[in-house]
């Protein structure tokens, strides 16, 4: 008889993800950043470009040193509920004072620590939720229910999305005063916290009173406070991947090659746009059409993917997606013209869905119990340690090649990499005569 997972648990951890699309759409993607906080107001364009990037750079460098002792701790006092909890009401409280970012030059580096800290205890947040798969999944339906979630947040992003246009952009429906248009975006920053809170309180009240159970039961101390304490987390953190070469060498290997794959599906949706407007003569409502076409097909491909990913195990999932994303790719380095790009690119988007959903699954099934927060830590750093590659070789190909659409074979270049080092990847393990009835 298989174990079906909690239906209602399920629920509320794939509504957590569609939260947190306000942070990932709204304030760092579409809206907030790039259209209010690098606009003309506060200097220009190169100018608060730059900040950004700054900005960005120093907190990507912050989770990659703190991530894995973040989920290693989470893992040590058996309070993954209640640190998903603080990082994520972390993250609403810095959305909502960048409603105090006044378009004024010297409100931009507040904006930009606000959204570069928001980027550390997101980042924080992930892993704690990540970690949760295995414990609110059964191994035969832990690819699904990874699927559904993803297929959540891009579903999330899209509602806000349209809600954020309805409501506040012009004509929007709210009476927002016309004289100040930074109010607009300012206001949209409250939304968002406000989208974040509402969307995760279902799972953060579902965790309550799990803590203590769980604490019982972890394989770890969680040792000395202060500087001591990082130290010794430091240590741990050594030995756990000294002990994954030693013992099981496929997941520290599946670390780095997952690193270069998804550093290579997220190059597909940062360019997109980019190549849209510059190769294809996209205009900008043209553009924010096709981003929310590409989060639905991307939805929709993740939840396809989950449940393959029963079946036929993520490994199988992630070579077919990377396969596809190359297949999808070549015609647009050779052909013109809008229909083009919207066939191409919704197949892009359709096959990125499934790998990254694949990729989350196989870490999940290798996990030791009770070590699931330093894993995915560990996930989180050396994706950030390899999220250079797609953007130096698109431009390396764009300078190269002359042109903004070869660009795309740097692109390319990152999947293929990553599917070459799929190929020997020990299959996940999975349960083969237990069948999902979830």
């Amino acid at each position: 008889m298989a174990t079906l997972p909690d239906r209602k648990k399920v629920f509320a951890w794939t509504l957590w993800d569609a939260g947190g699309a306000s942070f990932n759409a709204i304030m760092t993607t579409f809206i907030f950043t790039a259209l209010y906080l690098t606009s003309d107001v506060f200097g220009s364009e190169t100018h608060t470009t730059q900040v950004l990037s700054a900005g960005l750079t120093i907190a990507g460098v912050f989770i990659a040193l703190l991530a894995p002792i973040s989920g290693q701790h989470a893992d040590a006092t058996g309070k993954r509920g209640f640190w998903l909890g603080i990082n994520t009401f972390a993250t609403a409280i810095l959305m909502a004072l960048c409603f105090f970012v006044y378009p004024d030059p010297k409100f931009l580096w507040f904006g930009v620590t606000l959204i570069a800290l928001a980027n550390v205890v997101n980042e924080f947040a992930v892993v704690n939720y990540n970690a949760l798969l295995p414990r609110i999944s059964t191994p035969a339906t832990v690819g699904k229910i990874s699927g559904i979630g993803w297929a959540c947040g891009y579903f999330g992003g899209i509602i806000a999305l349209v809600l954020v246009m309805v409501l506040f952009i012009k004509p929007g429906i709210l009476p927002l005063p016309e004289g100040d248009g930074s109010l607009i975006y300012r206001s949209i920053a409250l939304f968002s916290a406000l989208w974040c809170v509402v969307f995760s309180l279902p799972l953060l009240l579902s965790l309550r009173g799990e803590s203590a159970r769980t604490r019982q039961t972890s394989v770890k101390d969680a040792g000395p406070g202060g500087l001591a304490g990082i130290i010794n987390a430091y240590k741990h953190l050594f030995n756990t991947v000294k002990r994954l070469y030693r013992t099981t060498p496929s997941t520290l290997y599946f670390l780095v090659t997952s690193a270069i794959f998804r550093d290579g599906l997220n190059g597909v949706f940062t360019f997109g746009g980019v190549l849209a407007a510059g190769s294809f003569g996209f205009s900008a409502n043209e553009i924010i059409i096709f981003a929310i076409a590409g989060n639905v097909v991307a939805g929709v491909g993740a939840l396809i993917g989950g449940s393959l990913d029963d079946k036929l195990g993520p490994k199988n999932v992630i070579l077919g997606s990377l396969i596809g994303v190359l297949i999808a790719a070549t015609p647009i380095l050779f052909l013109d013209g809008k229909p083009v790009f919207w066939v191409c690119g919704l197949a892009l988007c359709a096959f990125v869905g499934p790998a990254q959903s694949a990729a989350r699954t196989y870490l999940a099934r290798v996990s030791p119990p009770g070590e699931e927060g330093e894993l995915f830590g560990l996930y989180s750093t050396t994706g950030r340690a390899a999220s250079f590659l797609a953007p130096a070789l698109f431009g390396l190909f764009v300078g190269l090649l002359g042109a903004q659409v070869w660009g795309v074979i740097g692109i390319m270049v990152v999947i293929a990499l990553g599917l070459a080092m799929v190929l020997p990847l020990k299959p996940a393990p999975r349960l083969q005569n237990e069948e999902s009835t979830f």
